[in-house]
């Protein structure tokens, strides 16, 4: 039950930090585009503001994803045991989890 628990926190955080990404992205690209229209400056910069408040959180999401990856990881290791026969799926989709969410820390 723990190890299912521990996927389901490395796969939300994942996603989290993805979807972090992606709205400052959005963010971004509203910003310029409300530049270019001649948007009102305090308009302007309190997108900025929420860009930024965006920004911060997407670190805060890679510690919380490094952290629970590696929970995940060394539960992995400690109950290898109960995974004799390698056909237990929580075992499968946690060592899946990990995988993703290795290439989840490599995106910035």
């Amino acid at each position: 039950k723990q190890l299912k628990i521990k996927t389901g926190v490395v796969k939300r955080v994942g996603k989290e930090k993805l979807s972090y990404r992606k709205e400052a992205d959005q963010q971004k690209a509203k910003i310029e585009k409300m530049k270019e229209e001649g948007k009102d400056m305090h308009d302007v910069r309190k997108m900025g503001e929420v860009l930024q408040e965006t920004l911060m959180m997407i670190p805060d999401c890679h510690r919380r994803l490094v952290a629970a990856s590696g929970e995940l990881s060394s539960m992995l290791e400690i109950e290898a045991d109960l995974n004799t026969d390698g056909e237990c799926e929580e075992f499968i989709a946690a060592k899946a989890q990990l995988k993703e969410a290795e290439e989840q820390m490599k995106v910035e």
